[in-house]
Parts: structure tokens; C-alpha cells; sequence
């Protein structure tokens, strides 16, 4: 799958290590997992491309990602509240 790439990322450095801090470390998109360039020149980082970032916001939207929480306790339990 061919996405676009800003300019800046698109070229491969010599030295992965000595130019890390000019063109960012390579990173993997979190929605399909091609490798990116976290770097300022790259406008959706952490991820690839605007479709990425896009997909990834209507999956919070749609409340796919969800932190996993006890049931809540019965106030049967407890009686009824105290003045």
C-alpha cells in the first residue's frame, strides 16, 4: 500500500544512530504498522498518513478502544444513604 510521504521523511539516512536527531527514529504507524519517520516535518506523526490518523480518531469516536473497569457496585449492598 502506497501512501504519501512528507518530504522530509522520505529520504533514507547514512547513519540511523548520528541522524536520528535531523530526521527523526523510525517508528511503526499504530493503525497498519508501516514504518515513519517521527519527526516534526511529518504532520500526522505517530502515524503515516492523514487516512491513518483519521481511521485511528473514528476508532476512539466509535469507543473501539475502551479501558477495561470493574462492574459498579449495588447500592443495595450498602442500604439505604444516611442523612
Amino acid at each position: 500500500m502506497n501512501k504519501p510521504v512528507p518530504p522530509a521523511a522520505s529520504a533514507a539516512p547514512a547513519d540511523e544512530k548520528s541522524s536520528a536527531s535531523a530526521t527523526g527514529p523510525l517508528v511503526r504507524c499504530p493503525a497498519c504498522g508501516e514504518q515513519t519517520r517521527y519527526h516534526p516535518s511529518n504532520a500526522w506523526r505517530p502515524f503515516c498518513s492523514a487516512r491513518c490518523k483519521g481511521v485511528d480518531l473514528g476508532a476512539w469516536a466509535s469507543e473501539n478502544y475502551r479501558v477495561p473497569a470493574a462492574p459498579p457496585v449495588e447500592d443495595d449492598e450498602f442500604g439505604p444513604p444516611t442523612p
